[in-house]
């Protein structure tokens, strides 16, 4: 099965919902004009159940096949991100500081365009939701919607989720078994030391000196105390102390992240970093604060579904364009909060040569709508087969 003919016809009029949608993006659970664009559009194609305001701002679809059957699940993510936008695109953000820099506009185009289709065709058994997540970006909008009940309310049974990858060349995909992409979480340290004159710094307890080292030691975390066979980054990205030439500060602020593949390293690495800032400003004379933030989990694939996620795809491009052991990212996303409630598997789209995701140039490639359709229609008739 190539691209599906019908979604090549439907390819300008889902770049149009796209374009419209990236016009008018929404922040975290802001989402209330594309969850409401998404509801309009749902009704328009004859879904058979429309749920609005699930996790806050969430909207599923849901569409009944031609016999009884399982029920398996579809998601997209609906948010932008606090950024100014400099495409120049004649479908720019409206709204200064929020833009679609990571593609969510693209994926729940996508998303409807296939929920579109397959409420025309219903060519398959059982039931399938659509899901439009908020607040991905940050806001843990996967867990809201599944603490909101909606597994068990819709009797879902497995789930898929879709993303762009810039890099990945237009008509392919990318997936692995396992982890693909990493728990994204962050800490924050004050460290309270003595001020004074920098001349006289033996009257002093340098908070900066002692910074340094927890920056040094913070690094052999990866080099020294984990398997170099197990993924773990840890990176200081703010350091920030004192006023002027001449005086040692009284206090310093360092704030960075931890990107782990496996709970137990996770676990470890911030074990490890709070004794190591517990231990280093104990051993000069001062005290420190360490806060440490879990976000999303680990983003694990079930490994069956994978294969039936790389097999759908394969469908549609062929096993050459298909990459089904691609490399993790240490990028994280809150998908992973539903597929720790439910088996189900996490796929990559091309996006082709465009700007890196998070960044204000980037713009989705709307050539790729119609290969994401396809994979949907695909996925649907293959994991929903009478």
């Amino acid at each position: 099965m190539p691209i599906l003919n019908r979604a090549a016809e439907m390819q300008d009029e889902v770049a149009a919902w796209r374009r419209h949608i990236h016009e008018n993006p929404g922040i975290l659970y802001e989402v209330e004009h594309t969850a409401s664009f998404v509801a309009e559009k749902l009704k328009e194609f004859g879904v058979d159940e429309i749920v609005t305001g699930i996790g806050q701002t969430g909207v599923v679809g849901i569409i009944h096949g031609r016999a009884p059957g399982r029920t398996v699940a579809f998601r997209a993510d609906m948010d932008a991100l606090p950024l100014t936008e400099i495409t120049g695109a004649e479908w720019a953000s409206k709204l200064p500081g929020k833009m679609h820099a990571c593609g969510h506009d693209g994926h729940t185009a996508m998303l409807l365009g296939a929920a579109k289709y397959l409420a025309e065709t219903r060519n398959f058994s059982g039931t399938l939701a659509v899901v439009f997540q908020p607040a991905e970006e940050g806001g843990r909008g996967g867990e809201a919607m599944v603490e909101d009940g909606m597994m068990d309310r819709f009797g879902i049974q497995e789930v898929y989720g879709l993303h762009n990858r810039p890099g990945i060349p237009l008509g392919q995909f990318a997936i692995r078994q396992g982890a693909i992409m990493g728990a994204p979480d962050k800490f924050e340290i004050h460290i309270t030391g003595r001020g004074g004159h920098a001349a006289e710094p033996h009257n002093t307890i340098d908070p900066i000196a002692i910074g340094a080292q927890i920056v040094s030691n913070a690094q052999l975390i990866a080099s020294r105390n984990v398997n170099p066979l197990r993924s773990v980054v840890v990176s200081i990205t703010r350091f920030q102390a004192g006023t002027t030439h001449n005086i040692i500060p009284e206090t310093a602020v360092l704030e960075g992240t931890v990107r782990t593949l496996d709970e137990s390293i996770r676990d470890f690495a911030e074990d490890r970093l709070r004794t190591l800032v517990q231990t280093i400003a104990s051993a000069h004379g001062a005290s420190a604060t360490f806060e440490y933030e879990r976000a999303c989990p680990v983003t694990i694939n079930h490994d069956a579904e994978a294969l039936y996620a790389a097999e759908a795809a394969t469908g549609v491009v062929g096993p050459a364009n298909v990459d089904a052991n691609t490399d993790p990212m240490m990028a994280g996303e809150d998908f992973s909060f539903m597929l720790n409630a439910r088996p189900g598997a996490f796929m990559f789209i091309g996006n082709g040569d465009s700007a890196g995701l998070h960044n204000p140039a980037y713009d989705f490639n709307d050539e790729a709508i119609a290969y994401g359709i396809s994979y949907w229609v695909k996925l649907a008739e293959q994991r929903l087969a009478s």
